[in-house]
């Protein structure tokens, strides 16, 4: 059962929009960075984003606020990316999303705090072409606990949640997700020449 139906509160348009404001955008940028490492795509994770913000602010009568937001969130895009956008033949429709666009940036600043370009470059120099690729020819379920886990840092307690699995299962399929990362490296370096002795210890 996903997170956004749970029991709702009853929220006026203004109301619904300043809780957007105060909780959800702050977490744009990791959204976005989250959605690119999955999909390895621009166009295809500004649309993730979109999609899953119009669904938080759809059912965000069910967000209590005070509680991780970031988690209710990644948890929405999560579902989305499983269930419904690799499916999708076009993105969700931009209309309904404009406000929450252009909540990114204030009226004293020159330029977009959500900028897919600047993200894009951030996560490669971050991860390196050789780990980016290596995480994206992990099978979804392992590139979403390496992603989770080790480059957004969220606790096993918090990536149950979000996948909706047990902690037991978190465990055991971080623990393969990093077997397989290894193994990937340990072929790439093995290619350039790298000794690869520890890594496939």
């Amino acid at each position: 059962m996903s997170t956004e139906t749970s029991s709702a509160v009853a929220l006026t348009e203004s109301q619904a929009r300043a809780l957007f404001e105060k909780e959800f955008v702050p977490h744009m940028d990791a959204m976005y960075n989250f959605a690119l490492r999955l999909t390895n795509d621009e166009d295809d994770a500004h649309d993730l984003v979109q999609d899953t913000c119009m669904r938080a602010f759809r059912f965000i009568g069910s967000f209590e606020p005070g509680t991780y937001a970031k988690a209710w969130l990644f948890r929405i895009l999560k579902n989305n990316f499983i269930n419904d956008y690799r499916k999708k033949s076009r993105g969700p429709s931009k209309v309904e999303f404009e406000w929450v666009e252009q909540s990114f940036a204030g009226d004293d600043d020159p330029e977009p705090a959500f900028q897919a370009d600047l993200q894009a470059e951030t996560v490669n120099e971050m991860l390196g072409d050789e780990i980016t690729s290596a995480i994206q020819a992990l099978p979804v379920d392992f590139r979403m606990i390496i992603i989770l886990c080790d480059l957004e840092e969220f606790s096993y307690e918090e990536m149950a949640k979000i996948l909706n699995i047990p902690i037991g299962t978190v465990r055991s399929r971080l623990h393969r997700a990093r077997t397989l990362l290894k193994e990937t490296l340990a072929s790439y370096a093995a290619k350039k020449g790298y000794k690869t002795d520890m890594l496939s210890a």
